[in-house]
Parts: structure tokens; sequence; C-alpha cells
């Protein structure tokens, strides 16, 4: 099972959109293990997106995203980062396909309502950003053997 970072931005907090979006990652099978509403401060934003430092877009990104608060959530799943990044859908809205989350909800370039992580050690590293070890958390789900097939001994 992985866990993976997903941020509700601004734009979707703003919008409205939030129970929303967490309802799809519920309704796909996805369990949320952590979620808070806060807003973001300059430093962690910097720290957050330091990969994309001294890109034209850097400064407005940081800016953006500190501008409203936003919603985190620690998202389980089987393959849950790959789920997740194609649920959220393309980067910019309106190219995102109908039925993803940018796709039925965004047409900015810019607004794009919603962060995954992309990999498994950008999703370990984002959420030690954005969580404390006790604020995630695991429990098992009843429904767990109706959300994954583990006939065969392990989930498929």
């Amino acid at each position: 099972m992985e866990t993976t970072l997903i941020i509700l931005k601004p734009d979707a907090v703003q919008r409205g959109l939030m129970g929303r979006i967490l309802t799809r990652f519920e309704d796909k099978g996805l369990q949320v293990v952590g979620c808070k509403l806060m807003q973001i401060s300059r430093q962690l934003a910097e720290t957050h997106y330091e990969s994309h430092k001294g890109k034209g877009f850097y400064d407005g990104l940081v800016r953006f995203m500190t501008s409203s608060p936003v919603l985190v959530m620690a998202v389980r799943g089987n393959a849950a980062i790959t789920i997740s990044r194609n649920m959220m859908g393309a980067t910019f809205g309106s190219k995102a396909a109908p039925g993803t989350i940018r796709g039925d909800f965004g047409v900015s370039n810019s607004f794009n309502l919603i962060h995954g992580s992309d990999s498994p050690e950008a999703a370990e590293r984002e959420l030690k950003l954005f969580f404390k070890p006790e604020e995630v958390l695991s429990w098992p789900r009843q429904i767990e053997t109706w959300v994954y097939d583990t006939s065969g001994g392990k989930v498929e």
C-alpha cells in the first residue's frame, strides 16, 4: 500500500470544491488517513516547490499557494500515487480529459486545483513536510475486502 500527498489548492478551497474532490478519492476506494485545512507559509511553499526554483512560474506559484487556505490529505491505497494522478488529469485544466478532477472542474492553465505526489520518493518527502508522523493514521477498514480482491493472498 502506498500513501501519497494530495493538496487541494487555494482555487479548489475558494470555489467550495473540497467535499466533491475528497469524495472522488473515497469513491475510488482510496483511504484518507490524514487531512487538515491549513494556511501554507511562504517558507513551506518554497520548500515544497524547491525543485521549481529559478523557473519563470516559481514566484507566482509560491504566491498562489500562500494566498488562501489549502486542504492537505494523506491518501492510502494500492498504487495510490498512479491512481491519484490519473484521477487528477493533465496539469492544465484546458487540456485535462472530462472525468478527471481538472477536466471536470478546471479551465485555467495557472489555477489547477490539486497537487499530488508524482513518485514514492516525492510522496515520502512531501508527507513529512505537511504532516507529523502521528497525524497520518493507520487502521483497518472493513471494506478493504470489497475494494481489493485479496482472494489470491495478495492485493490485486
